[in-house]
């Protein structure tokens, strides 16, 4: 049986500008680390900010898992599916994300490498 764990939350900016400036102020409220990347920018491990409007009509809920490929196959076997479109992979070939398919509650929901 696979573990899962919330391992961060993700929010939709309406821009690069809006997605800083969100992720900053999770950063001084709770003393995270502010850190920009290509499409998002994160404050510590907890929050992500898209810099333009992604998936989930009020973002996302990345779920993490130590083992991607296994907990997909588990889920699928319970019915779930997956957008193969999102499936994302190390250098070494692992899958290390993807999102179902759908919202729950206006959120799509991912599934994310994470050791715990």
């Amino acid at each position: 049986m696979a573990k899962y764990c919330l391992a961060h939350v993700g929010l939709n900016g309406a821009d690069p500008e809006d997605a800083k400036k969100t992720a900053e102020l999770f950063g001084a409220l709770f003393d995270l680390p502010v850190k920009v990347g290509n499409t998002s920018v994160f404050a510590g491990d907890a929050v992500e900010v898209m810099k333009t409007p992604y998936k989930g009509a009020k973002g996302h809920i990345g779920i993490g898992t130590p083992d991607v490929a296994a907990a997909k196959a588990e889920l699928e076997a319970k019915g779930y599916t997956f957008d193969e479109s999102t499936a994302k992979y190390k250098s070494d070939g692992t899958l290390n994300a993807i999102y179902l398919t759908g919202e729950i509650a206006g959120f799509a929901v991912h599934l994310v490498g994470k050791q715990f």
